[in-house]
């Protein structure tokens, strides 16, 4: 077994076998291999509801959740494990919460806030570096709803993912320290939150097309 991230709440694990253990779900990724997420009670609870009851052992995996699965493999080889990670690891638990709850709970909120308020609350947390706001988590840990609730309610207001949102924020700063002539590039990556500078590289090209270095001989006088 090896573990790909640590999230709060969560644990995502590569394992050897698809052996189920209790609290556990897995879904094969070729051969023996397996994705094993390990979701904590609070977590699953947000996720499901106070009320679900656990009717099924184990989950169809359809097509759709087959995606999911595909989407989190893709997102856990970026190296934003707090947001890009945590949003799609949260997605696949949510499908598999509620289809093995007997009755679903459409209560994901706990304190009934609208989406566009949520939303708001969401951007500007990010906007202003609040604490807990750099991970998917923590963050809807503090506005009081699950990250499940969080992340749905933010793409349908503003029309991007939660990790797309912030990674532009992170590049738009990107660009105001490059066009300051800003050198260390390692340096601004770890300042602006990146696991390393190549992650940083591909997130900024992603956004604008061309990589830091294009960039500073682009913005340079």
């Amino acid at each position: 077994m090896s573990e790909v991230a640590l999230l709060p709440g969560a644990s995502v694990w590569t394992v050897d076998c698809c052996a189920v253990q209790p609290g556990w779900f897995a879904h094969p990724a070729g051969g023996d291999r397996c994705t094993s997420i390990g979701v904590r009670p609070e977590l699953w609870r947000s996720i499901a509801g106070e009320h679900w009851i656990l009717g099924l052992p184990d989950v169809y995996v359809d097509a759709s959740v087959d995606l999911l699965h595909r989407r989190l493999l893709r997102a856990g080889r970026t190296g934003d494990i707090q947001f890009g990670l945590a949003e799609e690891v949260v997605r696949l638990v949510a499908v598999a919460a509620h289809a093995a709850s007997r009755e679903r709970s459409s209560a994901h909120r706990r304190d009934g806030l609208p989406d566009h308020t949520l939303a708001a609350a969401a951007r500007a947390a990010i906007l202003d570096d609040e604490p807990g706001s750099h991970r998917l988590i923590p963050l809807a840990q503090r506005l009081g709803v699950s990250p499940f609730a969080l992340s749905r309610a933010f793409s349908a207001v503003v029309g991007v993912s939660l990790t797309r949102y912030r990674n532009r924020v992170r590049v738009g700063r990107a660009l105001v320290r490059i066009e300051d002539c800003h050198r260390d590039l390692a340096g601004l990556a770890a300042d602006l939150g990146f696991s390393d500078q190549a992650h940083m590289t591909r997130t900024i090209r992603t956004h604008v097309g061309r990589t830091p270095t294009a960039l500073r001989m682009l913005l340079s006088d």
